[in-house]
């Protein structure tokens, strides 16, 4: 009993913030467009500053993880590979569709979500395994997906202009220059002055909360009337086989000495998909269907997550 409340106490104050996100909104003290505005304020300020100090403030010994990043990346490229096929080959659907369900499966919500579970489960740590989950999600998954989307609809043979597309949107990620501010100070040495560094202070407190309350206000109007197939696929890979494959790379081919970092990275590959999930798959028409999976994988997410924390709780990896 003790220790399923210990697990309530830390999966209980997330899921309860993206519930009053959903209660707000739906009772229209909020609407859609205010999330969007705190969805913005926390992707261009919030979570930034977040990264810049989980990064400044450590060594580049304890940032720098080979290991972490290439158990993430081969654990999500697997999942990728095998949706993929199972999209194409049994099933039957376009690229463009079998890229959306494979983004569905392999893309976590590392900022929203991941980043406060793991900061009440695992501590300082947090915020290393939050800037390391962006380095391999922004470098490598969302291009690499999107590219394949993309090449459905004839853009096979531009790649430079896609190699040239992907590297102005990171250019313009605030989170991007946020990793890169937080490595040259840890590089350098440098300490900001107490008046700025206070300033970074309070804006990356305000991304856990906020983050939450995001995602539970874009859940409302969501529906899943005549997709339950197709969610069901996303629901199965995001939540079952993506932990499943990320628990046999960490076990059998990339082990991380870590265990804190260990943990996280099987979290990681556990959590419901990025919050730009849908936005990104309306490019090619599959909003709803990606909405719909959104919405059932981030609410059975409660579930499957607490389990999983309790599993590593009593058999630690």
């Amino acid at each position: 009993m003790g220790a399923a409340l210990e697990i309530l106490g830390i999966t209980g104050p997330i899921y309860c913030a993206i519930a009053l996100g959903y209660w707000a909104t739906r009772q229209g003290l909020f609407t859609q467009s205010d999330m969007q505005v705190f969805g913005k304020f926390t992707l261009n300020l919030a979570l930034p500053a977040l990264l810049f100090n989980a990064l400044s403030q450590r060594t580049v010994a304890e940032i720098l993880n080979p290991a972490y990043l290439l158990a993430y990346a081969m654990g999500a490229l697997v999942v990728t590979g095998g949706a993929l096929l199972w999209a194409r080959k049994v099933k039957g659907h376009s690229l463009s569709f079998g890229s959306m369900m494979a983004m569905g499966m392999s893309c976590p919500n590392s900022g929203f979500v991941g980043y406060p579970i793991m900061l009440l489960s695992f501590g300082p740590v947090a915020g290393v395994a939050l800037a390391l989950n962006m380095v391999v999600e922004n470098l490598l998954m969302i291009p690499l997906l999107l590219a394949v989307a993309d090449s459905d609809g004839g853009l096979a043979g531009r790649w430079r202009g896609l190699i040239g597309q992907t590297l102005k949107n990171l250019a313009q990620n605030p989170m991007i220059w946020g990793i890169v501010g937080g490595f040259l100070f840890s590089l350098s040495g440098w300490v900001m002055p107490a008046p700025l560094g206070r300033t970074v202070d309070l804006f990356a407190q305000a991304s856990a909360a906020l983050s939450l309350f995001v995602i539970g206000g874009s859940l409302v109007g969501l529906q899943v009337n005549g997709l339950q197939g197709t969610v069901a696929q996303i629901v199965v890979g995001k939540l079952l086989i993506s932990p499943l494959v990320m628990w046999a790379v960490l076990t059998w081919v990339v082990p991380i000495a870590d265990p804190a970092l260990r943990s996280a990275v099987l979290l990681t590959s556990a959590l419901p998909m990025m919050g730009i999930y849908t936005i990104l798959s309306q490019r090619h028409g599959h909003g709803a269907v990606s909405a719909a999976a959104a919405l059932v994988t981030t609410v059975l997410s409660f579930f499957s997550l607490s389990g999983l924390l309790w599993v590593l709780q009593h058999h630690p990896l």
